[in-house]
């Protein structure tokens, strides 16, 4: 048997907000009047200087975020947790955080450290965490705590990090993107980082917060893509229970499309965006428009990028014609695919080749537009894409190759 030490840092402060379940939290006499308390809930101890009131808030943004991840790894939690929450390190007696510890925490940071036996197939960890009382922090550790008394690992940093990161952002029924604004900002304004640096770069827990941003933006994107999520659960799973598999070897044949994907989340990421409706459809197969028969398709408010499997070609000119109205709002004015005055929930259209996009151009309700490119054409309701999905309602459009002799496709209405 021997003796091993798991140390998983954060040296980052996001801002985080949770709408959990009431848990009931007992608190034990403190040492000193201004010193920590200790407060227990059914799955943590713990000891925190923070107000009462901010403790027992923090016991259940802890109990709610560990219902989740267990219920979504499949495994419950072996054993209750012990978080040393700090807000003033001078109203902590001396000895009680080791160094390691009172450093990350002076840093605005924390600290998992886990300990215990192991043969290779058996372990008995115990975790700890220390962590500096800014929201998000204590969650982040957790998840490594979990992670470590459960699995006897927390996986490979692009992996642990990347799902400590989503731990402390999971709401109960909610996976839209909810990470703090300068984080959201940083990975749309930056140079993207690649795949290959994320999984395979050298890099170390704790290195830096911009890694961390970039490890939850893919597993974000794989958790919950409905073109990738199937396959990524498995993968986090074996990868916690050391079972030699790799990224590449489960979505090595994917590589061209996740790659898309993640440029395309990167570029149009907003708090609210949601991956799994504007996840992209792969099995549509486009044709060449030919003769006056249009092609016909449905398209919802409440999605992104939409195939017509409408196949254009650059510079030629095709005439459309739409029929019904959405929504862009909850409880919204219904609308035409011409949108409101300001323009928002038109019709527009973007055409997709050999994993590029056009430019994104207006359609509106009915006319002709000159094809700027060759492309599958794809249509979507004009909205922000962090506010999608209060969308309502679908639009039905036709299109065909536009024809001087063939009688006009009907106006809206008609």
């Amino acid at each position: 048997m021997q003796s091993h030490k798991l140390i998983c840092v954060l040296v980052i402060v996001l801002l985080v907000s949770f709408f959990p379940a009431r848990v009931s939290a007992q608190t034990e006499t403190p040492a000193t009047e201004n010193g920590p308390r200790t407060y227990r809930s059914p799955n943590f101890v713990v000891h925190s200087d923070v107000k009462p009131e901010e403790a027992k808030e923090l016991l259940q943004r802890l109990e709610t975020m560990l219902g989740l991840i267990s219920t979504y790894w499949g495994q419950r939690n072996r054993k209750p947790i012990e978080c040393f929450v700090v807000e003033d390190l001078k109203t902590w007696p001396q000895g009680v955080l080791p160094p390691d510890a009172i450093d990350k925490i002076r840093g605005q940071a924390g600290v998992t450290i886990a300990q215990g036996l192991t043969n290779g197939r058996q372990f008995n960890i115990n975790a700890k965490v220390y962590a500096v009382s800014d929201a998000g922090v204590p969650q982040h550790e957790a998840v490594h705590a979990y992670c470590a008394q459960t699995f006897g690992t927390t996986g490979p940093v692009w992996y642990s990090e990347g799902m400590a990161e989503m731990g402390m952002y999971w709401k109960k029924g909610d996976s839209s993107v909810n990470a703090n604004p300068i984080v959201i900002d940083y990975l749309k304004k930056s140079e993207p980082k690649s795949l290959n640096e994320i999984v395979n770069g050298q890099e170390t827990t704790g290195d830096s917060w911009q890694n961390y941003a970039w490890r939850w933006a893919l597993c974000h994107l794989l958790a919950n893509n409905t073109n990738y999520q199937k396959r990524f659960r498995p993968l986090g799973l074996a990868l916690l229970q050391n079972k030699g598999t790799s990224f590449e070897q489960v979505y090595g044949s994917m590589a061209d499309e996740i790659i898309f994907e993640y440029l395309l989340f990167l570029e149009n990421m907003q708090t609210g965006y949601r991956v799994d409706i504007c996840s992209w459809n792969w099995k549509a197969r486009p044709r060449l428009l030919k003769g006056v028969r249009p092609n016909k398709v449905d398209v919802e408010a409440k999605a992104g990028w939409q195939p017509t499997k409408a196949q254009l070609a650059e510079g030629e000119e095709y005439e459309f014609t739409t029929e019904g109205t959405w929504t862009i709002l909850e409880n919204g004015d219904e609308i035409n695919a011409d949108g409101n005055e300001l323009g928002a929930g038109k019709l527009v259209g973007i055409l997709f080749d050999d994993y590029k996009l056009s430019e994104e151009f207006e359609i509106g309700a009915y006319g002709k537009f000159t094809a700027p490119a060759d492309g599958h054409l794809f249509l979507r309701c004009k909205d922000e894409w962090g506010t999608i999905a209060d969308n309502d309602g679908e639009i039905e459009f036709q299109i065909r190759a536009a024809d001087p002799n063939a009688k006009p496709l009907p106006m809206p209405g008609q």
